[in-house]
C-alpha cells in the first residue's frame, strides 16, 4: 500500500536578503518548511529527485542566474516545479523561462496570488512522489528473484516494512518460528535491493566449529596457523558489496558475539595473522527462532549485539496466524511439485481445504510445502492419512468473508476440472458471465491450463 504524500517543502533562492526574509516569514506562517539561499549553485547542490516540494527562484542573480539554474534542475528532475520571481518583466526572458519548464513567473513586488500558485504547485511533486513510489513497488514485486506469497494483513504489514528498508544500509533482525521462511525473507531483501548484483552469503552460526570461526568468517593469511598454506578470504570479505545472512544467531558462542559486534560497528575485518583491517561494504541480516531479548536477560546473549542487530526488526507470522494464505501457498507448492515430479496437478477442492485449514502447522510453511509435495506424489487421501485434521471442519479462526471466498474458489476449481478447463462450459456450469468468471479466476490465481488434459 502506497501512502499519500504531502509536500510542504519550499526552497527560496534570491540574492536580496529582504526578499528571502519576507518570503521565509510568509511561507513559514503558511505551514511550509522553508530553506533560503542567496546563491543558486548552493541550492542546486542540495536538490535531488527525493526533494518533495517547490522552488521559488529569482532570475537575475550573480554566480548562477535563474535560467541556468532551471536548465540544470530539469536535467535530473524534469518534474520539479520551479516558480520564478523577477523584478524585470522582460517578455523574452519570461518566454525563455517558460520554454525551459518554469511552473509560473511572478513580477516583484509579490502579491497573494503567489500563495495560490505555490499551493497548486505543491500538488505536483506529491503526485510525482506517489507515482515513483508505486513504480518502485511494482518493480520490486515483478523483479526476478525471491517472491514472498501472502495476502493477509500481517503479511502485507511485513512486506511494507521490508520494502521500506530494502535499499537502506540498516542491518535487519528477522524473527520467526522454525519453518516460517527466515532465509527466504533475507534473500528477498537481498534480491530486490541495490545489492542484488553482489553475493548473498549465508552462515549458520551454530554450525561453524568454534576453533574455525575466525578464519571461516574473517579469513586468514598464509602461515597464520598450522595448515594455512595460502591466503584464505573469509565469508565477510567474500560478501563485499552484498549481504551476509547470519542464521540462528542465538546459537553463536559469546566469543563470536564479541567479534560480530566489532564487525557491525566498525565495518572492518582483520584476517587471522594479518595486521591490516579490510574495509567492508556489506549489509548484515540476522535471523533467530527464539526471543533474543529473553536470552539477553538470562545473560546468554550480549545486550549490545542485540540492540545493534535489532535496529530494524522483522517478525514473520506463524502459518497458524495467517491461515487465509494456506490455500494460496499450497497451490503454489503443488504446482512446483507437479512440474518437478511430472505429475498432474489436482484441484484444491473444499474437502482438501478443510483438511488444510483445520491443521495448526507447527512446522509452518516448510511443513505445508512437504505436505503439498506428498499430496502430488501420493494423492491427497494418502498424504493426509495420518493427519489429525481429516475429520475437522473449516477453521473457526477465519472470518465469514474468508470462508465464502474459499468456498467460491473451490466451486470454480471443481467446475474447471469437470469441464477440462473449458471457459465456455464452466460458464454454463456456474451460470455466470465470461467477464465474471475471468475476474474470479484472476482473483484466485487460476489458469485454465491447470485443468486441461
Amino acid at each position: 500500500m502506497i501512502e499519500a504524500v504531502v509536500c510542504k517543502q519550499i526552497i527560496v533562492i534570491d540574492d536580496e536578503a529582504m526578499i528571502r526574509d519576507s518570503l521565509n516569514q510568509l511561507l513559514t506562517l503558511e505551514g511550509y518548511e522553508v530553506q533560503c539561499f542567496s546563491d543558486a549553485s548552493v541550492a542546486l547542490s542540495r536538490l535531488n529527485r527525493s526533494f518533495c516540494g517547490v522552488v521559488l527562484s529569482d532570475i537575475n542573480m550573480p554566480t548562477m542566474d535563474g535560467l541556468t539554474f532551471i536548465e540544470q534542475v530539469k536535467a535530473f528532475d524534469s518534474e520539479l516545479p520551479v516558480i520564478f520571481l523577477t523584478g524585470y518583466a522582460d517578455v523574452s526572458v519570461a518566454v525563455k523561462a517558460m520554454q525551459l519548464g518554469a511552473y509560473d513567473l511572478f513580477e516583484k513586488p509579490l502579491n497573494e496570488n503567489l500563495l495560490d500558485c505555490i499551493a497548486r504547485a505543491s500538488d505536483k511533486p506529491a503526485l510525482v512522489m506517489e507515482n515513483r513510489a508505486l513504480k518502485r513497488a511494482v518493480e520490486k514485486t515483478s523483479a526476478p528473484g525471491v517472491r514472498i506469497l501472502g495476502d493477509t494483513l500481517k503479511m502485507q504489514h511485513m512486506m511494507n516494512l521490508l520494502n521500506t528498508v530494502i535499499d537502506t544500509p540498516a542491518d535487519v533482525l528477522i524473527e520467526g518460528e522454525t519453518g516460517t521462511g527466515k532465509e527466504l525473507v533475507a534473500r528477498y531483501l537481498h534480491d530486490h535491493s541495490n545489492r542484488s548484483s553482489f553475493q548473498f552469503v549465508a552462515i549458520n552460526c551454530g554450525a561453524v566449529p568454534e576453533q574455525l570461526i575466525e578464519s571461516e568468517l574473517f579469513g586468514a593469511i598464509s602461515g597464520a596457523f598450522t595448515g594455512a598454506t595460502h591466503d584464505r578470504k573469509g565469508k565477510f570479505e567474500f560478501a563485499q558489496g552484498g549481504t551476509v545472512f547470519l542464521d540462528e544467531i542465538e546459537s553463536a558462542p559469546l566469543s563470536l558475539q564479541v567479534k560480530l559486534l566489532r564487525v557491525l560497528e566498525e565495518r572492518k575485518v582483520t584476517p587471522v595473522g594479518a595486521n591490516k583491517a579490510i574495509e567492508l561494504d556489506i549489509r548484515i541480516v540476522a535471523a533467530t527462532k527464539v526471543d533474543l531479548l529473553s536470552l539477553v536477560e538470562k545473560g546468554e546473549f550480549r545486550a549490545d549485539l542485540y540492540y545493534r542487530l535489532s535496529l530494524v526488526k522483522v517478525s514473520i507470522p506463524a502459518l497458524r496466524d495467517r491461515k487465509a494464505d494456506i490455500p494460496l501457498l499450497f497451490k503454489h507448492f503443488s504446482s512446483i511439485a507437479a512440474t518437478r515430479f511430472h505429475k498432474p496437478l489436482g484441484a484444491l477442492n473444499i474437502e482438501l481445504q478443510q483438511r488444510l485449514l483445520a491443521h495448526d502447522w507447527p512446522g509452518n510453511v516448510r511443513e505445508l510445502r512437504n505436505q503439498a509435495e506428498r499430496a502430488v506424489l501420493l494423492g491427497p487421501d494418502l498424504a493426509f492419512a495420518q493427519s489429525d485434521s481429516s475429520n475437522s471442519t473449516l477453521s473457526l479462526d477465519l472470518s465469514l468473508a474468508e470462508k465464502v471466498s474459499f468456498y467460491e474458489q473451490s466451486l470454480i476449481e471443481e467446475a474447471l476440472e469437470l469441464n477440462h478447463g473449458s471457459i465456455k462450459d464452466t460458464m454454463t456450469t456456474l451460470q455466470i458471465a465470461r467477464k465474471t468468471l475471468y475476474d474470479k479466476m484472476s482473483k484466485y490465481n487460476l489458469n485454465r491450463d491447470m485443468f486441461t488434459d
